[in-house]
Order: C-alpha cells, then sequence, then structure tokens
C-alpha cells in the first residue's frame, strides 16, 4: 500500500489509547486540568463507575470562547510556547492531547466561562475536530467537562473494563491520591447521585493533618513523623510512617515530584534503603512525601500518562532521599517519638484522648564508644554517689551500672538525676522533663522478659532482649565505622566473569569499591579479579555480593549491598551478644539499659523490625478502670 496520511479521528483514538485506559484515567486528566486552571474547588460526578457519564466541574479561570475550538485539538495548549517552557514546565499537563483523545472514544460536552465573560459557552465533540459551534450557555466563571459513554465507538476497549465497583474504585483512588498533592483544593466526589468524598481546603498543618487522616487513615498520622529537610537545591517534606506502623502491601504510599504523583524505581528505591534495618521482614513503609526541586533537574515528559519522572541528577536525588528518611528515622528516640499504640477499649461515652505529637531533634552522639565501656566491677568509671553491686549473671550486658532506684533507696528523684547526670554528662540536655527522665525507673522484670518502668506520663513495658539487641547493634556499627573498614587480602585473587558494562563499571568505579574495602582489578573485556575483600565479608559469598553490588550501580547508580550485608554480620553478633529472655535482671541492670535506649538511635524497633518498647499513659490507665467517668 502507498503512504497515506490517517483521519484526524483516528489519530486522535491511537492517542487515546496512550492515555485513556479507563474512566480513572479520563478523571486524572481532566482534574489535572482543574489544577493548571488555578481552581480551588474541583466537583466530580460520576455514574455507572464513569462509564455512563463523568461530569467534572471547577471554579478555575476558563476558557475564552475564541480559544473553545482550540482546546479540542490536538497539540493545542496555553502551558508551553517553547522548548525551553518544556524544560521547565510546572503545570500538569502540557501537550494538548487529552481532550481531543477523550472526544475520540466518547460523547464530550465543554462548558467554560472566563471572570469578565458575559455568559459561559458550550461546545460537543466527537473527535474529528470539526464542527465546533460554540452556544452560549448559563454556567458559571470555570469550567465543565461531561463525559458520557466512554468507548461508546471502540467497544472492543470497552470489554477490558471491569466491574462498575472496580472501576469506581480506582477513581475512588485517584481522587485522593490527587486530594493529598494539593491541601489548598477542595473535592467532592459523587458516584450514582451519593456523595462520596467530601475534602475542604486545608490550609494550616492541622487541617492537612485531617486530610490525610481521612484518605489514610487517622491510626497512620498518630503514628507518623513530620519531616522537613533540605540540602542542595533539593526539599523533601512530608509524612513517613513509623516502622512499627507498617503494610503487608504498598497501598499506601505516596510521593510527589514538584506537585506531580509520580512512580519510580529510583526513589523506591532510596525509600526501601531507609528502612532497611529497622523494617520487618515482609513489610512495607508507609508515607505522604513531596519532593521540590528546579523543574529543570526532572523530565516529566518521559511517559505519555506522566506517572514516571526521569531525574538529571539520579544518583544525587537518590542519596538526598535516603539520607533525609535514614536521619529522620534515626532521630525518633524515647521523649521525642510518638509511642506505640495499644488497642483499648473505651466506653462510648469515653472522650478520648487526642496523641502526642513527633518532634525532631537532633540526634545526641553517644557518650562512650566500645572500647570506653566501664567494667562493671570498675568503680573509679562511676561517682562517689552510686554503689557497684556486680552479680554473678551481669555479663551478657554491655556494661552494667548500679542506678539507685526510687524503691530501694530514701534519696528524692532529684539526687537520682543528679547522680545520674554524672554518669551520663550529655543526659541533661537531653532529658525533656526535669523531674524524671523519659523511660522513667525500672519497678520489676515481669517474666525474666519485660521490664516494667514507671515515667512521669504513665508507665511502659520493654522487651529487655530486644531493646539490648538494638543498643549493642548501634555502638557495634558506629565503632565498626569509626575504625574505618578494614580490608583482608585473598590468598588466592578470585576471577569473576561479567557482562563488558559491569567490568568498565567496576573499572570506573574503582575508589568506591576502594573505599568499601574491596580491591578488584579488571584483567580481560568481561573479567575482573578481586585481590581483597572487608575482613568482616572474608567468609562470605564475595562474588555473588559483588554482582549483586554491580548490578545495584547499573540500575540505580549506587550501591548499599556491602553495607547490608556487615550491618546482617553485626545484627547477629549483637543478637547472640545481648541479654536473654529469662535471665533475671536487677534493677540496677534495668535502669542502665532504660539510659541507654535513650540515648540509642532507632531505638523504637530491634534488628529484626519487631518493637521494642510500649507506653500506657495517665489517660489510658484511667480509661482501663473508667476512672473520672
Amino acid at each position: 500500500m502507498r503512504i497515506h496520511a490517517l483521519p484526524t479521528q483516528l489519530i486522535n483514538q491511537i492517542a487515546a489509547g496512550e492515555v485513556v485506559e479507563r474512566p480513572a484515567s479520563v478523571v486524572k486528566e481532566l482534574v489535572e486540568n482543574c489544577f493548571d486552571a488555578g481552581a480551588t474547588q474541583v466537583y466530580v460526578d460520576v455514574e455507572q463507575g464513569g462509564v455512563k457519564q463523568i461530569k467534572i466541574r471547577d471554579n478555575g479561570c476558563g476558557i475564552d470562547k475564541d480559544d473553545l475550538a482550540l482546546a479540542l485539538s490536538r497539540h493545542a495548549t496555553s502551558k508551553i510556547a517553547s522548548l525551553d517552557d518544556l524544560e521547565h514546565v510546572v503545570s500538569m499537563g502540557f501537550r494538548g492531547e487529552a481532550l481531543p483523545s477523550i472526544s475520540s472514544v466518547a460523547r464530550l460536552t465543554l462548558i467554560s466561562r472566563t471572570a469578565v465573560a458575559d455568559c459561559a459557552w458550550q461546545v460537543s465533540a466527537d473527535g474529528s475536530e470539526t464542527n465546533l459551534d460554540p452556544q452560549p450557555d448559563p454556567h458559571p466563571p470555570g469550567t465543565t467537562v461531561e463525559v458520557r459513554d466512554l468507548f461508546y465507538n471502540t467497544p472492543a476497549r470497552r470489554k477490558f473494563l471491569k466491574a462498575e465497583k472496580t472501576e469506581f474504585g480506582h477513581i475512588e483512588n485517584l481522587i485522593q491520591k490527587l486530594a493529598l498533592s494539593r491541601f489548598d483544593v477542595g473535592f467532592l466526589l459523587q458516584h450514582n447521585q451519593r456523595e462520596v468524598l467530601n475534602l475542604k481546603p486545608a490550609a494550616t498543618e492541622t487541617d492537612q493533618e485531617k486530610r490525610i487522616a481521612a484518605i489514610c487513615g487517622s491510626a497512620f498520622v498518630d503514628n507518623a513523623v513530620r519531616i522537613d529537610y533540605a540540602a542542595s537545591g533539593l526539599h523533601l517534606q512530608g509524612w513517613v510512617g513509623l516502622p512499627t506502623f507498617s503494610r503487608s502491601q504498598q497501598d499506601m504510599q505516596f510521593f510527589y515530584v514538584n506537585g506531580r504523583l509520580i512512580k519510580d524505581r529510583l526513589v523506591a528505591h532510596a525509600v526501601k534503603q531507609a528502612y532497611q534495618d529497622v523494617l520487618y521482614h515482609g513489610r512495607h513503609p508507609v508515607f505522604v512525601l513531596y519532593l521540590t526541586l528546579d523543574p529543570a533537574l526532572v523530565d516529566v515528559n518521559a511517559h505519555p500518562t506522566k506517572l514516571e519522572v526521569r531525574f538529571r541528577e539520579g544518583r544525587m536525588v537518590h542519596d538526598f532521599l535516603f539520607q533525609a528518611l535514614h536521619r529522620s528515622l534515626a532521630e525518633q528516640r524515647p521523649g521525642h517519638a510518638p509511642v506505640h499504640p495499644i488497642d483499648i477499649q473505651t466506653p462510648p461515652d469515653a472522650e478520648p484522648q487526642p496523641p502526642a505529637r513527633p518532634m525532631l531533634n537532633r540526634q545526641e552522639s553517644l557518650p562512650m564508644s566500645l572500647t570506653e565501656l566501664p567494667d562493671a566491677t570498675d568503680n573509679s568509671a562511676k561517682p562517689d554517689t552510686l554503689t557497684s553491686r556486680p552479680t554473678p549473671n551481669t555479663g551478657n550486658l554491655s556494661h552494667s551500672v548500679s542506678y539507685p532506684s526510687p524503691a530501694k533507696t530514701p534519696s528524692s528523684v532529684a539526687d537520682q538525676i543528679q547522680a545520674y547526670a554524672k554518669l551520663y554528662p550529655q543526659a541533661a540536655a537531653f532529658t525533656p522533663d526535669p523531674a524524671m527522665p523519659p523511660l522513667g525507673f525500672a519497678l520489676a522484670h515481669i517474666h525474666n522478659i519485660y521490664i516494667l518502668a514507671e515515667t512521669a506520663n504513665g508507665i511502659i513495658l520493654v522487651d529487655a532482649h530486644a531493646a539490648h539487641e538494638r543498643v549493642t547493634y548501634e555502638r557495634l556499627k558506629q565503632h565498626y565505622h569509626k575504625q574505618a573498614i578494614v580490608s583482608q587480602p585473598l590468598l588466592l585473587p578470585i576471577k569473576i566473569q561479567v557482562s563488558s558494562a559491569e567490568a568498565d563499571l567496576a573499572e570506573q568505579q574503582h575508589a568506591f569499591f576502594h573505599g568499601l574495602g574491596f580491591e578488584i582489578n579488571r584483567s580481560g573485556p568481561e573479567t575482573v579479579v578481586l585481590r581483597a575483600v572487608p575482613a568482616l565479608l572474608a567468609k562470605t559469598d564475595v562474588d555473588q555480593l559483588l554482582r549483586d553490588i554491580l548490578a545495584d550501580l547499573n540500575v540505580h547508580g549506587v550501591s548499599r549491598k556491602a553495607e547490608e550485608s556487615i550491618n546482617a554480620i553485626l545484627a547477629t553478633m549483637a543478637c547472640h551478644g545481648s541479654v536473654r529472655a529469662k535471665r533475671k535482671l536487677t534493677i540496677e541492670e534495668m535502669n542502665a539499659l532504660l539510659r541507654d535506649m535513650e540515648q540509642t538511635e532507632r531505638i523504637g524497633q530491634c534488628n529484626h523490625g519487631r518493637p521494642t518498647w510500649v507506653a500506657l499513659s495517665h489517660q489510658d490507665l484511667d480509661r482501663f478502670f473508667m476512672r473520672g467517668q
């Protein structure tokens, strides 16, 4: 056949195949147009899951009468005019394909009015971009787009649609995601004349958290950390769930770049790395995060649906996200982090107490390194006001210090805090309550497993093994990295066959591997020779580890495989070196562990992601016994 031009309507239908997959795709394109129009209120009315009708109305700037025909033509837009505009685009849409594509597979009616116009004007389209004769309409300022009978002229595509409930579920989920991207916009969603979602504009942080609670649940807000982190022209803010508040699916992860909802492998990898040794296996973190950066550093024109983007400095973005999340999670310590929730049966007339909000504070350094820890029998390491009480079974703790207990000494709490401050000089600035440390004082060792302690606000229960495991693990990591990574030469160098691309990568990243303790040389087009490895990994499968590192570098531009392997070994050491369940602890040992916990990063979870402590406030205890009701 000879080459010929395709009909306009067929061209639009082909374009529709790229951007209109189901009714939710139509809603996404039209609501993003509302954002670009400066709307502060968006109304979405859906019938029969969006197949019969989708009507979206906004109070934005509207479209001039003379531009209505152009709005329904391909590659016609008010958002860009040059390649430079495209490279710095900040609007949600910019191609001018959505309306003509939708009109080619559905019956579309467009009604719009500008603020200065005497009346609104209406046009109807069928994808042919012809016979667009505007008619007057009594519409208020703003725009309404009505889409009826989706895929009426392409029955093969209509057969791929799911049940009405399923299709509407996709629309509702999409509106929730879009509502999290724009707190300044109100949303009203109706399905079959029934109101499903009604969200008012949220200007304050409190209102924003209410919107997040309406979409993600109040439990997420109660167990989330508010972060605000900026560096190198990048700004990350939002909410991240504590490791103990996780999901079995990745269904509550919302990430926005310059206000645009995206799904990106680089972002997912950075988040996964940040939660590496604090999340229980098989679980997924929960977060609502907003990344802001120069529009020139991100390409939003990578995919027709604009759900995927390309970062021009991918490694910088990855490292920034990892550091921001890693530090924010590490800084959650007793006295600064929300406590782990406990289900309490509250009487119907009881008024629930609002949970304490998390606060970010800089982590103070540990008062002692592993080599400086005092021996349990070394009285010179303790102030005169404390007495050593060695017991036959104190060897399992990294150090055991006699700490005066309220139950065993007549001294006041103030005296105990003063004595504690002499032993831990940095604790005075760290303690939020002048009368009692954040984790209080130990009262009993229940079943030789759990520490019961009284705090200023109630009581806490601590899993002694899990808590001591995290304390030991963090100290081992700190001690290991302070001494730098020790490299061990191999008696017999190992030849490893890799692809030519991976061999090039190993050669280019020689300094990176050297910093990890590897000595690698290239000996052929597809061969590298491993001559030295980190001493701690000498007995592991270094062949496979090296391949994994190269694969990570090739895909993400960065790899933490070696550090993860080292940490796994340190975690095992910490687990075996920690106090065991059923081993009776003295009051002094329990108080020493509580003080260590207050100084340790990521203390909320053990190395395996299990919670280390839970708290009950005075209000919780009062509700248990219905006091004051």
